[in-house]
């Protein structure tokens, strides 16, 4: 294992004192203690790309290299920027990528990590990145050599760590709740309202592992899900492509932190979408399922936004009083509608993942 703190003050040594990045499950150690200990020069981007263009602009504007953090699963966001802005052979802007890297074919994970994992050091290998694999105190000395050559050569590296390797000896700040309305509560209200045959696509994270959850408990019959197991920030480009081919309600049940990724994706949802769309925003401010880093939602007034962006009505629950009531009037509404629902952390342990993809592909198609 690594300590956190010695792989931080590796960066720090090298003058590599700005951070910014995407929360990821396998780093959530690393971002917590920026977030504690270096709140003054640590950004959370909104996806990966951002990120990156982030960094590529404090290079620019003080000459220092950055460090950007990502899960290996966001790297396809970021390659934009990384191959025609910071590229050896166009900018050449010197970057250290820090990896989250999922599905290494060291460890059994989920299909969609397994699938990335596999092919993560091709992409980098093809992107001509150096990088090293980070698993004991020993590889720091290896990734430092590399350090110093992006620093010489202004080029990119990169080092890839595995689930369980960093650790923090240090008290961690336990994970705020900024809201109060129980998240499986309001599920269960939701579930037990629909009509039936609706159509729900959730995004990726702990609101598909809850709903498998919560039809599992209590074997809710009036609803199909298809649960984005990957992709996020695309659930409701996804919701979308999929109601506007029927006339069956179609629920887009999203997370703030994946709403934010890929924000304009709810414009063309607002432009486009038919009376059947309707959009459902669970808002708890946190990245729940990667340690519970701030998304910063809380400051977005979301039925200006929503209506500014084509929903012609909004709603907002953040009460367990009268929550039925306001939740069958946002099933019932005849105009595209948005609902914000201001929510608790997820208090729920051991949440089950999805399995026998194929068969849920083919289930929700029927």
């Amino acid at each position: 294992m690594i300590d956190v703190k010695n792989l931080i003050n590796l960066l720090k040594k090298n003058n590599c004192n700005f951070f910014t990045g995407v929360p990821d499950s396998v780093l959530k150690v690393f971002s917590a203690y920026l977030q504690s200990k270096s709140k003054n020069s640590h950004i959370i981007a909104v996806n990966e790309g951002s990120a990156v263009s982030i960094g590529i602009g404090h290079y620019l504007s003080t000459k220092k290299m950055p460090c950007v953090y990502m899960q290996n699963s966001g790297l396809s966001n970021a390659l934009n920027p990384l191959i025609s802005i910071a590229n050896k052979k166009v900018y050449s802007i010197p970057l250290v990528l820090i990896i989250g890297w999922r599905g290494s074919p060291r460890i059994n994970d989920e299909p969609q990590h397994n699938v990335k994992g596999k092919i993560t050091e091709n992409i980098l290998k093809l992107l001509n990145i150096k990088y090293t694999i980070l698993r004991n105190e020993n590889d720091l000395k290896k990734f430092n050599k590399q350090i110093i050559f992006a620093k010489k050569n202004k080029s990119i590296i990169a080092c890839l760590i595995e689930q369980g390797v960093l650790s923090n000896r240090t008290k961690q700040n336990k994970i705020k709740n900024y809201y109060k309305l129980d998240k499986e509560f309001f599920l269960k209200k939701l579930l037990g309202s629909l009509k039936s045959k609706t159509k729900i696509i959730s995004s990726t994270g702990y609101n598909s592992r809850e709903l498998i959850y919560l039809n599992n408990k209590y074997k809710f019959k009036n609803s199909d899900h298809f649960y984005m197991v990957g992709g996020m920030g695309h659930t409701s480009s996804v919701a979308l492509g999929y109601s506007l081919q029927t006339n069956k309600n179609t629920l887009c049940i999203d997370g703030d932190g994946s709403m934010l990724m890929h924000l304009g994706s709810i414009k063309t949802a607002g432009t486009f979408a038919n009376n059947n769309f309707k959009y459902i925003l669970l808002n708890n401010n946190t990245h729940d399922s990667v340690g519970g880093q701030k998304t910063y939602s809380s400051e977005i007034n979301f039925e200006k936004l929503s209506k500014s962006l084509g929903f012609k009505k909004f709603f907002c629950i953040k009460k367990e009083i009268d929550l039925e009531k306001n939740i069958k009037k946002f099933l019932s509404c005849k105009h595209l509608s948005f609902l914000e629902v201001k929510i608790a952390n997820s208090r729920i342990r051991k949440l089950p993942r999805p399995d026998n993809l194929i068969e849920i592909k083919n289930k929700f198609m029927k």
